[in-house]
């Protein structure tokens, strides 16, 4: 029976917990989370933690913020012109305290961005990961391990059931 291991696709159903108890994430066995393993489509702690783990075997670990979402960055954290928020194509009622709205950066990579507060002039975003500073625990089963195939490793994501299919 094959090993976890890099390069490898894994399915696993598991339950994200957070430090306060509270559910923040959870893949069922019926539908599990598919990935290549160690190529950066998780936490590269989350894959250090499943190096070597079975198909049917369960796991339980925890992972501090700094090996989780990174610690809360009050630099992540910007005021913006609320006329960044306005034009034909943007709805009025777009701005509300706790929205996470799809934003880009000046280079144009997109990031997720909460909204903090607003006024007429400044709207205030938060930019780090919703969640950045929480410890994290998960536990759960390894449904899947096969060698991932070149197309896969090629293209950076799982094909087939529970990946992405091309048409």
């Amino acid at each position: 029976m094959q090993s976890i291991a890099p390069n490898c696709v894994v399915g696993v159903s598991y339950t994200l917990t957070l430090s306060n108890g509270e559910v923040a994430d959870f893949a069922e066995e019926s539908n599990p989370l598919m990935f290549i393993h160690g190529i950066g489509q998780t936490l590269p702690a989350f894959d250090e933690n499943l190096n070597g783990l079975k198909v049917g075997e369960g796991f339980t670990f925890s992972l501090s913020a700094e090996e989780g979402y990174g610690n809360h960055d009050s630099n992540w954290i910007i005021n913006l012109p609320r006329s960044v928020f306005q034009g034909d194509d943007i709805p009025e009622d777009l701005l509300e305290v706790g929205a996470m709205l799809p934003m880009q950066d000046q280079e144009g990579n997109p990031l997720d961005g909460k909204v903090v507060s607003f006024d007429d002039n400044t709207v205030t975003m938060d930019f780090n990961h919703p969640l950045a500073g929480q410890a994290l625990t998960f536990t759960g089963k390894v449904m899947s391990v096969r060698e991932a195939t070149s197309e896969e490793l090629d293209h950076g994501h799982v094909h087939g059931p529970g990946g992405h299919h091309h048409h």
